[in-house]
């Protein structure tokens, strides 16, 4: 196929354009190791580079994409090329030039800054670094910007926006989707294609994780805007271990046909991401060679558009949930942590007799201080089937990856139990099993806002589900700190990102449950205050001197040192009484850390707060 040197928006507009397949996939095959930076190539190698360029153009490509899909300063600072962000994209421009003859476009390569990650800085950080790259492949003299494997519309659109101004060259604008119709962040293919139009992009299509025959159907269920320009990009099928050796499936063959099926659905530049080759292009350049562009016609219906929500089940209405029951009067979580053995029978007649002594809810932790326990989703399972006790669990962000942290959270979906407190969680090498991971894909911030996404009817990689889930999410909040102010800031950023409630670390004297409350009464959601009574001076110095996030006052230390045994924990008792009746003049939320799984301690203190609550409204009444 050829081209006359029209503009590339141009030439699209009446014509079909075969674009070049991976950069990365051919660098491999030529000997390039995995693990090293593509782009840098480019300073290093720049005649390999350059051959691959060449095996595309001979193959029948007319559009070469630069090598700077990640040439931007965020993945260049892995490699410790920061401040060659200009020089590698100017170079990389040359290097395709050299290579491609006159009847060919040579497009300017920029990837997603987040490349696949869990969002966890502002978006808006990546201006900067968008503009950078784009303006030195423009003043290289680019015939257009090609926008490209973008999981999040929000950051396309971000790029877009950017780069837009600085030109008058067509830019494509490409998103990848991790399923089929959605992009991770919840947008329609239908309204995600419409914004990037409105925006300014001059061709709008999809590129990577998917291969053709899934590429095929996201263009087969979305209404495209009037007079939008297509681009299509597949993988080459998905990527699997064959024969000991992870391979993509698609044959050329196979590709040339998917081709043929992207044109009719009005796709008019048509190239390969991973797993392509020069056999995979040389092979749909032959099957659209003459062919002109098909007109696009959109489907009667889409279906997908918005998820299928079907009416939820009575298990998520017959009680109401913490957030409503503290809003209008004292509500008691009781901490009680599941055992470190097989025998659960203990912990489930504790959990009775704290439910028994008033609990509204019992909260179970997801293994704390990285020490193995057993899986609290199993035990909150048993809790609320056999004893219909609400339990309250919470989710560490250590121990799943985000596979596992949807499956997780779909399970519990499915058992009934909604209410959970997203952690951080402490790091596995300073747990009992000091040889394993930490995961950590995401911070809570993310996950919390991620388990508002369920919540959406949306899974976390943009998939509609056919029901919304109904999650109470709470956040952890740590008051003993020298900074509060940077601890109340975190906190907001929790309560920006979708967090219902908050429960505190444990405080040990009054002023701390002021300072608690006046730290935290314009955040807009309610507050569970921590109380943990203390058993020993042993337990008391340990707990100041080396847990994380639990800071004693000089007065709590020094009444323990007077006690020992049996005195010692009613003397606990008597502090944390102390503290109650200041921390129920304040919050409705009251959280209550059984120590040791002693609960008879924390059922007296549940009791207690039950009289003294009762007593300060009978006071309040006229």
């Amino acid at each position: 196929m050829t081209t006359s040197k029209a503009g590339l928006r141009e030439f699209l507009n009446d014509n079909l354009l075969v674009g070049d397949g991976a950069m990365a996939t051919q660098l491999h095959r030529l000997g390039v190791p995995v693990g090293v930076s593509f782009e840098e190539l480019c300073l290093s190698n720049p005649r390999l580079v350059h051959d691959v360029h060449a095996s595309y153009y001979q193959a029948g490509a007319r559009f070469l994409e630069t090598n700077t899909f990640a040439a931007n300063r965020d993945a260049l600072a892995r490699y410790g090329l920061e401040h060659k962000v200009a020089r590698i994209n100017r170079l990389a421009v040359a290097i395709a030039r050299e290579a491609a003859q006159e009847d060919a476009y040579v497009a300017g390569s920029i990837g997603s800054i987040l490349a696949g990650r869990v969002r966890k800085k502002v978006l808006d950080e990546y201006r900067d670094q968008y503009e950078e790259q784009a303006i030195a492949l423009l003043h290289a003299g680019v015939d257009g910007i090609i926008l490209e494997t973008f999981l999040d519309l929000e950051e396309l659109l971000l790029a877009l926006e950017v780069i837009r101004p600085l030109t008058e060259a067509p830019v494509i604008a490409q998103l990848a989707t991790l399923e089929v119709g959605r992009t991770r962040d919840g947008y329609s293919l239908t309204e995600a294609f419409s914004q990037l139009k409105a925006a300014g992009a001059d061709v709008i299509g999809l590129n990577c994780r998917l291969g053709p025959a899934e590429i095929l159907r996201s263009f087969e269920q979305v209404q495209i805007p009037t007079d939008a320009i297509l681009s299509a990009f597949p993988n080459a099928g998905r990527l699997g271990m064959t024969d000991g050796e992870y391979a993509f499936k698609s044959t050329p063959d196979y590709f040339a046909e998917s081709a043929l099926r992207l044109r009719e659905q009005g796709v008019r530049l048509l190239g390969g991401c991973c797993g392509t080759t020069p056999e995979h292009v040389q092979a749909m350049a032959t099957a659209l060679q003459s062919l002109a562009p098909h007109k696009r016609v959109n489907p009667t219906s889409v279906p997908g558009d918005t998820p299928s929500i079907t009416v939820q089940s009575a298990r998520h209405q017959d009680k109401p949930s913490i957030v409503e029951r503290v809003k209008t009067g004292t509500t008691i979580i009781v901490e009680f942590d599941p055992p470190r053995d097989l025998d659960a029978d203990q912990f489930l007649h504790g959990c009775c007799e704290l439910h028994k002594a008033g609990a509204d809810a019992i909260t179970l932790a997801d293994n704390s201080l990285a020490t193995v326990r057993m899986s609290n989703m199993a035990l909150g399972a048993l809790m609320k089937s056999r004893h219909g006790i609400d339990p309250l669990l919470h989710l560490a962000c250590r121990d799943r990856n985000l596979i596992g942290q949807q499956s997780h959270l779909m399970g519990l979906h499915a058992l009934g139990i909604d209410q959970i407190l997203v952690i951080t969680g402490d790091p596995a090498r300073f747990g009992d099993l000091p040889g394993s991971s930490s995961v950590f894909d995401v911070t809570s911030f993310d996950l919390i806002r991620m388990v508002k996404q369920l919540n959406e009817g949306v899974s976390f990689s943009g998939r509609p589900l056919k029901q919304k889930a109904q999650f109470i999410v709470g956040a952890a909040f740590n008051p003993n700190v020298r900074q509060i102010d940077a601890a109340i800031a975190r906190l907001e950023k929790k309560v920006e990102a979708g967090a219902d409630y908050i429960m505190t670390q444990p405080v040990y004297d009054a002023e701390s449950i002021k300072l608690v409350y006046e730290s935290t009464k314009h955040i807009g959601i309610p507050v569970f205050i921590g109380i943990m009574p203390l058993t020993s001076q042993r337990n008391a110095e340990f707990l100041h001197n080396e847990v994380p996030g639990i800071k004693l006052s000089a007065e709590a230390l020094e009444r323990m040192k007077k006690v020992q045994g049996a005195e010692a924990r009613k003397e606990g008792i008597a502090m944390a009484k102390e503290l109650l009746d200041t921390a129920i003049r304040y919050f409705n939320g009251i959280y209550l850390i059984t120590p040791f799984n002693y609960h008879e301690m924390a059922a007296e203190l549940i009791q207690y707060v039950r009289q003294q609550s009762a007593l300060v409204k009978a006071v309040a009444q006229p």
